[in-house]
């Protein structure tokens, strides 16, 4: 039966965030869901050209758009191969519908108000494998979602 979930990943093309969204494909999306690509940028990349969309996000960019190199680039985004390849596949073999949507401020507040503001049913996402002094000092993006988040948040490890 199809489902119509909103999963949310949290993306900033590591490794790490990579094996999330390997990981979401995998063992979390079914036909019908919405996979929402969720990407931050420091504000100091936002130039006057995305000045409009600073509090609240880029309009949702769906896969099409996502993979076409000039259109990331009006929004300062380089693509990823890898990554698109991992949503090309994902897309068709699953059936779900990927979108993208960006965001500039901190890259914690920002993963909270999208789960907010798109009603995500969950959210993805990888780990960084901070140690506990790291942590302290310079916080953990996983731990603040994990608190403020309205939704499940689920930590994907890496290997």
């Amino acid at each position: 039966m199809p489902k119509d979930r909103k999963i949310g990943i949290a993306m900033d093309f590591s490794e790490s965030s990579k094996n999330a969204l390997k990981w979401a494909i995998e063992n979390l999306a079914d036909k019908g869901d919405t996979l929402y690509i969720i990407h931050t940028l420091p504000t100091s990349e936002a130039e006057s050209r995305n000045a409009l969309w600073l509090e609240s996000g880029s309009p949702l960019i769906p896969l099409t758009e996502f993979r076409e190199p000039k259109i990331m680039e009006n929004y300062g985004v380089k693509i990823d191969i890898e990554c698109l390849d991992m949503l090309d596949t994902g897309s068709r073999k699953k059936e779900v519908h990927v979108v993208t949507k960006l965001y500039w401020g901190d890259a914690r507040e920002k993963l909270v108000d999208a789960v907010k503001e798109l009603k995500l049913d969950s959210i993805v996402m990888g780990s960084r494998g901070l140690s506990a002094l790291q942590r302290i000092i310079m916080g953990s993006v996983s731990s603040f979602v994990i608190d403020h988040a309205p939704c499940p948040v689920t930590i994907v490890k890496d290997n």
